[in-house]
């Protein structure tokens, strides 16, 4: 057979492009190590908290925080290096060295980014993680607290509830989540029809730059810390600790968890809650969480189910009254309700054994799953005709489910200026679609994507229109990818108007003020102004 020489020619230029590459790449990430090393201070040695492939706890460290399984697949692209910061010199070491030699940094608090971008990327990247740096610093004199960004909210609400019965914080009900990406992309909780948002109540913080200068709010300025509170740190800094401000809880409060499906008339009750769900007191907040359930009765054997879930800031015989009164349909009682502690209500919206001890909440481990999330806005109620197709289709499409987040109240109050985060009066409430599975592979990820995607896509005459807004702490790959390169400004504007309305532009100007030359880059960061 003759030998075809262009081929094989082709073949050794291939492999030998391949092994320069490589070689470069090492001498590359060899020469970042150094530089950390050099850049070390003596009485904070940084080499404890470099991971590379090679050492031993590698893969402990990297899936430790992985808490979407989608992205623990042996497919997975790995950071050739974690740095588990015990310092903050260590993360202005990482930001010098990672500077200079041009490498992408991927910077993760908790983990929970919903589609990975906190620990995954397609680049060769390192990943700054900060779960060591979780001081929790509570003045009750004051009533504010310094907490570092590796802190979790069980720790944050557990420390609180150790010096206080009368004060909590209006954050996530996952107390898993990391206070440091949670905090800045504009995290909520069941307290946010009454106190807002986390970013209605951070007064100070202590944020590293692209050169690693250390600022407070005074010295970084009010652009910056505009940006920091709802627009994704992540594009502008690393964030080492907020200052919050605590607000003021009753020793009581009332929960309650009332689940109807489609045969105990939940169209009717459904359609009830949309008309009065954002107009309630403020201390009244009420989730709907909607699945798909097996049936007895109905023909095909599912049906959708309605989960009512509350929080009430006060006691259960005014709850009651004002479920009642608003919501007669739900048929509330008193036997319905439980009346505890603040900090139990965080358990009891965790699903744990309400009387179980609280410092449960100190657990760093949640139960895993592989998942997608989405996000709209809703601005007018569904006709109930509607509603009825919505749960056909939920049946169609299951196990894909929705649900309902009611704003209102002090969330209608706050300028949709005020923050980055834009989406305040005139929304009645807010959807997070979720599939999770417990299978890995691509095609089952795929099948069950699409599922989500299905959904929302079915839900498009309902929901917010041009643009048609999202969440970003519900981070959706799907509203588009930033490749970071000649037309990062228009990439950016697909996904960033979505997420912040007429607050981008803001966003861009500040960005391109304080990070010139992008440092600061993900998949969906916030871009700088073409040159």
């Amino acid at each position: 057979m003759a030998i075809s020489w262009p081929l094989v020619v082709s073949v050794l230029l291939s492999i030998s492009s391949l092994v320069t590459s490589a070689s470069n790449s090492d001498s590359v990430h060899e020469a970042f190590v150094q530089c950390l090393l050099d850049n070390s201070h003596p009485s904070h040695p940084i080499s404890e908290a470099i991971f590379t492939p090679q050492s031993p706890s590698y893969a402990t460290v990297l899936q430790s925080y992985i808490r979407n399984l989608r992205f623990n697949e042996t497919y997975t692209p790995k950071p050739f290096l974690i740095l588990t910061a015990l310092h903050q010199s260590h993360i202005q070491a990482a930001i010098i060295c990672a500077k200079k030699g041009n490498i992408q940094m991927k910077i993760r608090s908790g983990g929970h980014d919903y589609d990975g971008l906190s620990y995954v990327a397609t680049v060769p990247f390192f990943v700054l993680d900060m779960f060591n740096l979780r001081s929790i610093d509570i003045d009750t004199e004051t009533e504010t607290v310094w907490v570092q960004s590796g802190a979790i909210l069980g720790e944050l609400y557990y420390r609180i509830s150790e010096l206080s019965k009368t004060h909590g914080f209006p954050a996530g009900v996952c107390p898993t989540v990391g206070v440091g990406g949670h905090f800045t992309g504009g995290g909520y909780g069941n307290m946010m029809r009454k106190y807002g948002l986390t970013v209605d109540n951070i007064v100070d913080a202590y944020v590293i730059d692209v050169n690693g200068r250390i600022h407070d709010r005074k010295s970084m300025g009010e652009d910056l810390f505009w940006a920091i509170r709802g627009g994704g740190a992540a594009s502008f800094g690393v964030v080492l600790a907020y200052k919050i401000k605590l607000v003021h809880v009753p020793e009581i409060v009332t929960v309650f968890r009332v689940e109807k499906t489609l045969e105990d008339n939940a169209t009717d009750i459904v359609d009830q809650w949309q008309h009065v769900a954002s107009k309630l007191p403020k201390e009244l907040f009420v989730r709907l969480v909607i699945d798909v359930v097996n049936s007895s009765t109905r023909t095909g054997g599912s049906t959708v189910r309605v989960s009512f879930i509350s929080l009430f800031l006060g006691d259960s015989k005014t709850l009651v009254s004002i479920m009642n009164e608003n919501l007669p349909l739900l048929g509330l009682s008193q036997s319905d309700c439980i009346e505890t502690s603040w900090i139990r209500s965080v358990l009891f919206w965790t699903n744990i054994t309400i009387d179980s001890p609280t410092d449960v909440l100190l657990n760093r481990t949640p139960s895993l799953s592989y998942l997608k999330r989405k996000s709209d806005y809703v601005k007018q109620p569904i006709p109930k005709t509607a509603l009825e197709g919505i749960w056909e289709k939920m049946i169609e499409l299951q196990p894909a489910q929705m649900i309902f987040n009611p704003y209102g109240g002090r969330m209608a109050e706050i300028e949709s200026t005020a923050t980055p985060f834009p989406h305040r009066a005139g929304n009645l409430w807010k959807i997070q679609y979720l599939a999770n599975w417990n299978q890995g592979g691509a095609e089952t990820a795929q099948r069950y994507i699409g599922l989500t995607r299905k959904l929302h896509r079915y839900m498009t005459p309902f929901v917010s229109k041009n643009p048609r807004e999202a969440f970003l702490n519900y981070r959706d790959i799907d509203l588009g990818v930033n490749h970071n390169d000649r037309g990062s400004y228009l990439e950016g504007r697909v996904y960033g108007i979505k997420y912040f309305k007429g607050n981008f532009n803001r966003l861009v100007l500040i960005k391109t003020k304080v990070d010139p030359t992008n440092f600061f880059r993900n998949e969906q960061s916030i871009p700088t102004l073409p040159h």
